[in-house]
């Protein structure tokens, strides 16, 4: 293991030598005391005390679960459900203690026992079905995150208040989540270094064979290991929902990649038999820092995850080369290296703070007049958000403002880690545009607690203060949605809707416009409601679906433009001839289709109007102005009589 469990197989060697051999015995933590050094130097805000706890905090779910990965991994496995066992041991949680009046003690059992059950699953597909651990663990992935879906209806579940303080700090400072993740990592090395399963991991990710014809009953490990990965995936979903303060059956999403990649930038092999806790913990908060950083340093969000891919790769390259220098495994539990080891953690602690004081002399007395905003979106990959991006980067640049602009890629935690960053590097004012408005007050509330001011956008937050909420009234515009393809269809017909992303207030608010405008027109017959989730791809795959059951189906209403063109295409011909498709937003591409008349109408917001209003209150936010609760902006129905003069 590249952080403490490696012997160098060379003697003697000293000077360049030897500390050529110290970072090559260390890859990991040699790798983040450079990313250390570097974001302090980088960045002014980087070094401050509460941007090191959000470091913490949000590497706290990620090692959580990589550590439950860890033991897998040691013992040549892979478990690729951690993330959908997370969400639905949450859920389960939710569920019991605030639907159905389970005490919360008995709610916290039921989601360790569904997380260990769910591992117990794989490790029988694995020990007694044969099934390779990559193809069991895929089909848990996905029945959990279907179990959760189905159990919550699709919509997050208010978290209990006695368990959401898993979220909250111990003396206004200490963030609990962080405490967690301590006591999880000192369980995951005690039982790697101590226990008789954790001798049997190591034995079986060197030779399986071998340590059956040992008389190692390996069967019933595999099913202990996993029953071991699902219970720490249960704690951190448990510890993730009480960061958002609710259960969200997407929660996770894609995390199991980020608990694979942390134990093997820890110096874990995929092969097996090498890897400790405290390697995992490293790569952990290599992948934290980086996240954390980039954030602080305006990175663009695409070239975030380029940067990230970059790095795991340059970890794992590290760990080749330290062993074909010669650096030899050692077994766990070893007591020779103890006391080098912690020479070397040591040295590492003194050689960073040295290192880093003499970097943070390079922002001692930098300050600058400049305004500084944050705008965190829901997402970057649908056209909407990216003109109300460009909307308020054009007015921020008017209005001289240093403008942060971030993409949650539609993951409410990596939303409240960009949320905790804004906070922390002490900007004048934040604008929000939540992935989930239940899941963002946590975090708005925390801004507001620092005095800074939140504008959000488009989609409201629930359970906080916001100086104002600037929107387009998606009610409104539902309603005319509704009645515009009531009127083309003579109030006769069949229609399916094509559901928003629940959790979202614009996904709430444009159903309940929907179900208004409809209730005029008792001829139309709601066929089916199926939510797409703003996407394009899952729109054609929904639509393709539903025509399945529905091929008579004479009209089509979907909460955005690009759920619409996938219903678009999966319609083919039919649409704009024998199908009547209508969309929400105005976006370029579907004011194309509707010039092209495969899209009947469009209900056009003006979202680049939406990031530039943001952006002028959030000045006057800054300046102490009275603002309204709320600020609405028009909506259009653009069809192709109208569509020639609709400018956006």
């Amino acid at each position: 293991m590249a952080t403490d469990t490696l012997k160098s197989s060379g003697t003697g060697a000293g000077g360049a030598a030897g500390v050529r051999r110290l970072l090559l015995d260390n890859g990991a933590l040699t790798a983040l005391i450079v990313l250390v050094i570097a974001m302090s130097a980088l960045s002014g805000d980087f070094l401050t005390t509460d941007n090191l706890l959000n470091v913490g905090v949000q590497a706290a779910v990620t090692a959580i679960l990589a550590f439950g990965a860890t033991f897998v991994i040691v013992a040549a496995g892979i478990d690729l459900s951690v993330g959908s066992v997370a969400a639905l041991s949450a859920t389960v949680l939710a569920w019991s203690a605030t639907s159905h009046g389970v005490p919360v003690f008995l709610a916290v059992v039921l989601a360790v026992a569904t997380g260990v059950a769910a591992g117990l699953v794989n490790g029988f597909l694995i020990a007694y079905g044969k099934l390779p651990p990559f193809i069991a663990t895929l089909a848990m992935l996905s029945v959990g995150r279907g179990l959760a879906l189905v159990i919550s209806a699709g919509s997050p579940i208010a978290f209990p208040g006695s368990v959401s303080h898993l979220g909250d700090t111990l003396g206004g400072w200490l963030p609990v989540p962080v405490l967690v993740m301590v006591l999880m990592g000192l369980i995951a090395a005690f039982v790697l270094g101590r226990t008789y399963i954790g001798r049997s991991m190591y034995a079986i990710g060197g030779n399986e064979e071998a340590a059956r014809l040992s008389g190692l009953r390996v069967n019933k490990q595999k099913l202990a290991i996993y029953a071991l990965s699902g219970l720490f995936a249960a704690v951190a979903g448990v510890v993730l929902a009480a960061r958002l303060s609710s259960a969200q059956p997407q929660a996770a999403n894609g995390y199991e990649l980020d608990a694979i990649a942390a134990v093997v930038i820890g110096g874990a092999s995929l092969a097996g038999g090498t890897g400790k806790a405290s390697g995992t913990l490293i790569g952990a908060l290599i992948l934290a820092v980086l996240r954390n950083g980039l954030n602080l340093l305006n990175v663009s969000a695409f070239w975030q995850q380029v940067v990230i891919g970059v790095v795991i790769a340059l970890a794992v390259l590290l760990d080749t080369a330290r062993r074909k220098a010669g650096a030899t495994p050692l077994a766990a539990g070893t007591g020779g290296n103890k006391g080098r080891q912690a020479g070397t953690y040591a040295l590492a602690a003194v050689v960073t703070v040295a290192l880093v004081a003499a970097t943070s002399l390079l922002h001692t007395g930098s300050s600058s007049a400049t305004p500084k905003f944050g705008l965190s979106l829901s997402t970057l990959n649908n056209p909407f958000f990216v003109q109300i991006r460009a909307g308020a980067q054009a007015e921020a640049r008017k209005q001289g403002v240093d403008l942060t602009v971030t993409d949650a890629q539609n993951d409410a935690s990596q939303q409240a880690n960009q949320l905790q960053n804004f906070t922390s590097s002490g900007l004048g004012a934040i604008i929000v545009n939540p992935v989930d408005s239940d899941a963002a007050s946590n975090s708005v509330k925390a801004a507001d607690k620092a005095g800074i001011p939140v504008i959000a956008v488009d989609r409201g937050v629930n359970n906080a203060t916001t100086a104002t909420l600037v929107a387009s009234d998606n009610v409104t515009g539902g309603e005319l949605a509704a009645k515009t393809l009531a009127q083309k269809l003579g109030g006769q017909g069949k229609i399916v809707i094509l559901q928003g992303q629940a959790g979202t207030s614009a996904a709430r608010e444009r159903a309940q416009g929907f179900a208004n405008g409809l209730k005029a027109y008792p001829g139309i017959q709601v066929v089916a409601q199926q939510p797409a989730d703003f996407d394009r791809t899952k729109g054609l795959d929904v639509m393709s679906n539903l025509l399945q059951a529905h091929p008579d189906v004479q009209g089509v209403i979907a909460a955005n433009d690009e759920m619409a063109l996938g219903a678009i295409k999966a319609l083919g011909s039919k649409a704009g001839s024998s199908v009547s498709v209508i969309g929400f937003d105005g976006t370029p591409d579907g004011l194309t289709a509707v010039k092209n008349g495969t899209l009947y109408a469009s209900v056009a917001q003006q979202p680049s109007q939406l990031g530039k209003i943001a952006v002028d209150n959030a000045l006057k936010a800054v300046k102490d102005q009275k603002l309204p609760s709320a600020i609405k902006v028009p909506v259009k129905v653009v069809t192709k009589d109208n569509v020639a003069g609709f400018t956006g």
